[in-house]
């Protein structure tokens, strides 16, 4: 299944202020809760957390890129 992982190493890194960061802070999470409300799930794996969707259109109308290995990634035609 398709997933990306979250990571906010950038999140906050141009805000000039607290006020800033803590309005980034509060848009991230609104986008968290929209996908969770649109059926997005956090899935933990050895490798870290995936957030997945287990349909493959609303994941792509997203923009987010698939992290699953190319292996993973092929349709196989009959």
């Amino acid at each position: 299944m398709a997933y990306f992982s979250w990571k906010d190493t950038g999140l906050t890194s141009d805000c000039a202020s607290l006020a800033a960061m803590a309005s980034r802070f509060e848009e991230a999470a609104e986008l968290m809760r929209r996908m969770a409300s649109e059926g997005f799930q956090l899935e933990r794996h050895s490798d870290g957390q995936h957030i997945t969707h287990p349909d493959p259109a609303v994941f792509e109308a997203y923009g987010f890129i698939n992290e699953e290995s190319p292996v993973r990634q092929l349709t196989l035609l009959p």
